[in-house]
């Protein structure tokens, strides 16, 4: 595949139109804090980053919640991201909440697996949020655009959120920000992972590289290319610009307000 969708970000302009963003949305709301979901990965450490570099390390509250199967090397890495920008923390372990609806003698399945996933990340949610409203503050995005685009998110789990720092980058650029912000080498390098049960990965399940999936997901949706002049420039066979843009369209209900019929006629 050739290389250079997307193309490269200018890093200060990104950051300085980020930084805008946040300023002014935070000002909009008169809230003071802001709380973020550390999971240990590199999409949470490049959203905390941006919100220290933009209000100071003060304004964040990091939470961690790991569950039961989750893997203890996720907390030590949001345990470094910690210290290393001065923040506030809280741990709340999640798995009685889990465990007391699911109960621990379900035949273990993999429906059930992704069911018992939904659920840990909405549970996350719902604590982020209650802890925003206890501080007084707003609970900071941690999802990529690569990932809204292939609905790669829970419903009211990771995909909520009161302002998204990072929700128009690419994969890829998440990687281009974090190395030139300096966030830990061992972050950056670990293979990516919701961490929703054990060993599993990202591309793992979604069955796609994020690498292909930003070229191709750039040429479909910023530049308006047809799926056959994607896979030509790309060098790809169709099949896999297909599965790539058939996810995309399947997952659209994800990234729209709930439907409802209108029945106001404007008179």
């Amino acid at each position: 595949m050739k290389k250079g969708y997307p193309p490269p970000l200018d890093e200060e302009k990104a950051i300085k139109i980020i930084s805008t963003f946040l300023k002014d949305e935070v000002k909009k709301t008169g809230r003071k804090k802001l709380v973020v979901g550390l999971s240990g990965g590199i999409d949470s450490a490049l959203s905390s980053i941006l919100a220290v570099k933009t209000f100071g390390s003060k304004s964040l509250i990091a939470v961690k919640m790991p569950y039961k199967t989750s893997n203890p090397q996720s907390e030590i890495d949001a345990d470094l991201l910690i210290k290393e920008l001065s923040l506030k923390s809280f741990r709340v372990d999640i798995s009685k909440i889990v465990d007391s609806y699911f109960g621990e003698e379900l035949q273990e399945d993999e429906k059930l697996k992704l069911r018992r996933g939904n659920f840990l990340a909405r549970v996350r949610m719902a604590i982020l949020f209650d802890i925003s409203q206890k501080e007084n503050g707003l609970v900071l995005g941690t999802s990529n655009k690569t990932e809204t685009l292939l609905g790669y998110s829970t419903l009211y789990g990771d995909s909520a959120s009161s302002l998204n720092p990072i929700g128009d980058l690419y994969k890829c650029q998440i990687y281009q920000l974090a190395k030139y912000l300096k966030i830990p080498e061992r972050i950056i390098k670990k293979p990516p992972s919701a961490d929703l049960w054990k060993g599993q990965t990202d591309e793992g399940e979604l069955g796609i590289l994020y690498k292909e999936a930003d070229a191709v997901l750039y040429l479909i949706v910023d530049k308006g290319f047809s799926n056959e002049e994607v896979s030509k420039t790309l060098s790809i066979p169709i099949e896999r610009v297909y599965k790539i843009v058939s996810r995309m369209n399947a997952t659209e209900f994800k990234r729209r307000l709930p439907l409802f019929p209108k029945l106001s006629q404007g008179d």
